[in-house]
């Protein structure tokens, strides 16, 4: 780990208001970062709440280590990906819990840390992983990907209204060995899109978060945990999940609403034989942040939190 691991933790209020941490509770933080949300939910469970983080990057679970290391046994960090989460629970020796967050966002260690690539501030190489021990490169994928695939992963993940354009760009100079670095890629994009307008989000944003997400695999990872809920939590347990992204924010949404209501039946149905709900909406909307939070930590502008609680 080549610099402190620091990170804000966002909508922090809104988190400990919605998980509703208690003295004896067990909870998660999925996605530990530097453990800001985890000390808090730790200090509100106190004197005897336990608390098992989880993250896939280790930097981030070195950091989480010693940030909370003074909470003892009440507290276990361990190296993962959140869509293994049964089994990372079971080798912390916890069968269930009464709070699982996941907060979807990318720390600002990682944007800040030229060497991991995730920023078109910093000169770096195109890594991208928020695991940098396993897994391609955004370089490697970047290579392998035809100009159609690229153009996809970036509208999909991105929002980028020229995203074939930026494709054809990005391929033309990796094809010619000018692809390099971070700052490669940013003149592959903004050579398309142009420069930033006072104000505005750098032209490179979507692009670097489509790439990152397509890296990561981070819909899939997301995805695979969604579908085993409710099972870590107990009954009366609660999920927040903390989104940045409209396809996260999709996927959270359509699952939530299953878990609350699974019927499908179409009205003229005489009979349901659909399964029970297993949750209720502690959020029926999404949370936004707050702009006092936005002013203070302009990489929140985007976080919107859902919730909701296992009732069976």
């Amino acid at each position: 780990m080549d610099a402190p691991f620091d990170h804000q933790p966002v909508m922090l209020d809104a988190v400990l208001e919605l998980l509703s941490p208690s003295s004896g509770g067990v909870y998660c933080d999925a996605t530990v970062g530097g453990g800001g949300h985890a000390e808090q939910l730790l200090e509100a469970s106190a004197p005897d709440g336990r608390l098992v983080g989880i993250d896939r990057d280790p930097d981030a679970v070195a950091a989480a280590r010693q940030k909370l290391e003074r909470y003892g046994d009440r507290v276990s960090v361990l190296h993962g990906k959140f869509s293994e989460i049964e089994s990372l629970l079971a080798a912390a020796g916890v069968a269930e819990i009464d709070g699982l967050l996941v907060d979807l966002g990318v720390s600002s260690h990682q944007l800040d840390e030229a060497s991991r690539g995730f920023s078109f501030m910093r000169v770096g190489p195109l890594d991208m992983r928020m695991d940098s021990s396993e897994g391609e490169t955004a370089a490697t994928l970047l290579a392998r990907m035809s100009e159609d695939e690229l153009a996809d992963v970036i509208y999909r993940f991105g929002g980028e209204r020229l995203a074939r354009r930026v494709a054809r760009s990005i391929k033309t100079m990796e094809t010619e060995g000018r692809l390099n670095t971070t700052a490669d890629l940013a003149v592959a994009v903004r050579q398309v899109v142009g420069r930033q307008r006072r104000g505005g989000i750098d032209p490179a944003t979507r692009t670097f978060q489509a790439i990152r997400i397509a890296v990561n695999d981070e819909i899939g990872e997301l995805a695979s945990l969604l579908e085993l809920l409710p099972d870590p939590l107990a009954v009366g347990g609660r999920v927040v999940v903390i989104s940045f992204h409209s396809a996260e924010d999709k996927l959270v949404k359509r699952r939530f609403a299953e878990l609350v209501d699974p019927c499908k039946c179409p009205p003229e149905m005489p009979e349901c034989n659909c399964p029970e709900p297993v949750a209720e909406f502690v959020t029926r909307r999404s949370v936004r942040v707050t702009e006092r939070e936005v002013a203070s930590n302009r990489r929140a502008r985007s976080a919107r939190a859902r919730a909701v609680r296992r009732v069976r």
